[in-house]
């Protein structure tokens, strides 16, 4: 079994890789209708509590000194700021334990998306048991990859490739809702089909409300990965996205709050709308602590060397990358959140004209246009490419810098 980590970097990545997934498999448990998923938000939920518990501790017992206490306090503001979107997730996963209810068009529109979420349990005589990570190859096979493993009552987050799978092991898994039956096969699974969500006829129109909805989950979702970027790089520019970010979610929830107010004075019994107002508030509350993160930013408060550390090893890292004329990228066609062949990247914003455009469903790339994503740490290199530069990192100071393709590096 994983020994959990002692020390606070460890502490402060795992956390934040957990909040998200919880996150991830909150919303996940609403497209599937998966009592078992929303079940593991639980789970998590008390994993990630003992972990804020003891980074607390340790916060409060390496305070030595005046000075220890500024700094600090810039962890103990990080780790109140993930328990606030563990909440969130528990929040999420509660319309599905809670029996809340949603319309079948939310449902819909949540499997439209390009990434999703899925849970399925290895059984003993499957292709997958006894086997490690990197031999069944899940990302290039089936376009899935593994981003936390349930071994009894252990979690192990953002497992490595030497990880083998055991029986009885349940799999998280995030990437093409195609490749949900073929992870199962390899499993040894049942076949998967969609939990049937029959949409009640007195219900007249709610796709403005579930289009609101919709959209403040991607705002709330592009606002955290934001969040922690300004947080790593100590960017103003960023925080200020952020906060315009969570402003609009601000917006969108009255918006939402007056369409299920006019579908509810429609239907029979709107009791069945209380699903979308509790995702609302929840979404609402994601991009609330994506603002706390990114108040210490704002303020110009003096951080703890840590957090800059144990951000830059979480499971995804973030990176700002201009596109050059011809390259790949330059004309290519995004529609979706999927970024450049092969990278494993995903598209959080595009910055074009000093104007910055959040998760757009269909745009064409252009020279000139800055790319903000996230992904995994061995796809940088891929994507810069793409983008028509070469990454340059100096093993001394760690610092990394982008040549265009074309120019010899410095």
């Amino acid at each position: 079994m994983e020994e959990r980590p002692r020390n606070l970097k460890a502490m402060l990545s795992e956390a934040k890789d957990t909040s998200e997934l919880m996150v991830d498999l909150g919303y996940a448990s609403l497209f599937f209708g998966d009592t078992r998923m929303a079940d593991e938000v639980l789970e998590l939920e008390e994993r990630l509590t003992e972990l804020v518990h003891e980074m607390r501790e340790v916060c409060v017992l390496a305070a030595r000194s005046k000075r220890d206490a500024e700094q600090m306090s810039s962890v103990l503001h990080v780790v109140s700021a993930i328990e606030r979107m563990g909440n969130a997730a528990v929040d999420i996963a509660r319309v599905v334990t809670h029996h809340l209810g949603i319309p079948a068009s939310l449902v819909a529109d949540l499997a439209g998306a390009e990434e999703v979420s899925h849970r399925v349990r290895v059984r003993a005589e499957s292709a997958l048991a006894n086997r490690a990570l990197d031999d069944v190859e899940l990302p290039m096979e089936v376009g899935m990859r593994v981003v936390a493993i349930r071994r009894g009552r252990e979690w192990l987050i953002d497992p490595d490739g030497d990880e083998h799978l055991l029986p009885d092991d349940v799999l998280i898994l995030r990437g093409a809702r195609e490749g949900i039956g073929e992870v199962r096969e390899l499993a040894g699974a049942p076949v998967w089909r969609p939990a049937g969500i029959e949409e009640d006829p007195a219900i007249s129109d709610l796709d403005r409300a579930v289009d609101v909805l919709v959209e403040m989950k991607n705002v709330s979702e592009a606002a955290v990965g934001l969040a922690y970027s300004a947080l790593l790089l100590n960017d103003q520019g960023l925080a200020a996205q952020v906060t315009q970010l969570e402003d609009r979610l601000d917006e969108m929830r009255e918006q939402l709050e007056l369409w299920v107010l006019r579908a509810g004075a429609e239907t029979v019994d709107p009791s069945g709308l209380r699903g979308l107002l509790h995702l609302g508030a929840a979404s609402e509350e994601v991009g609330d602590a994506a603002q706390q993160l990114v108040w210490l930013v704002e303020q110009g408060e003096e951080m703890h060397p840590v957090l800059a550390v144990a951000l830059g090893e979480a499971d995804e890292v973030f990176v700002q990358y201009p596109i050059a004329r011809g390259s790949a990228l330059d004309g290519a066609v995004v529609s979706g959140t999927q970024i450049g062949d092969d990278t494993g990247f995903h598209l959080l914003a595009i910055r074009r004209g000093g104007r910055y455009i959040y998760r757009p469903r269909r745009i064409t790339l252009a020279a000139g246009d800055e790319i903000l994503a996230t992904g995994p740490w061995e796809g940088r290199a891929v994507l810069a490419q793409q983008c028509g530069f070469r990454l340059i990192e100096d093993d001394d100071t760690g610092t990394v810098e982008l040549v265009p393709s074309g120019e010899p590096a410095r």
